[in-house]
């Protein structure tokens, strides 16, 4: 297909700016990126199943709920566009888990945050100095150490 000009610039829509406005929501979108939407979605078919695959399971997650689930992956499977369907095959070979992390309250968010921060304080601080100062940045400014005097 064609590519796609942005109907402000004339500029052709780079295939990363595309990838990005196919899975942002209409409400967030500036009047501009709005703009690009409706010509890509014009302009390209696959745009246009992409970013309503993208916003009907978006509604999935937000909705917290994981009925149109099934209908969905098999949608996503018969447009037979190679990313798409791969993606759906995974969801569809753990539909458990996928189903119960969109319904279930759960996250592992707070351990990832905590796992994250180390890891940047690790690589901040490589070859620096020894696990006792690696020890005094991990932990809050008013911790006591169990070997200091009281």
């Amino acid at each position: 297909s064609e590519p796609v000009r942005d109907p402000d610039t004339g500029h052709m829509i780079s295939s990363v700016v595309a990838a990005a406005l196919c899975i942002k929501p209409r409400g967030p979108l500036t009047d501009r990126q709005a703009g690009k939407v409706n010509a890509l979605k014009q302009g390209s078919t696959v745009f246009a199943i992409m970013r309503g695959l993208a916003m009907r399971f978006n509604g999935i997650v937000r909705s917290r709920s994981s009925e149109a689930l099934d209908e969905w992956i098999g949608d996503a499977i018969d447009t037979e566009l190679t990313a798409i369907t791969r993606f759906a095959s995974v969801l569809r070979r753990d539909i458990d888990a996928v189903k119960n992390a969109i319904e279930l309250p759960w996250s592992n968010g707070q351990a990832e945050g905590q796992i994250n921060r180390l890891k940047m304080l690790k690589r901040a601080m490589y070859g620096r100095a020894g696990p006792e100062l690696m020890r005094a940045r991990m932990l809050p400014l008013n911790h006591r150490f169990e070997d200091e005097p009281v």
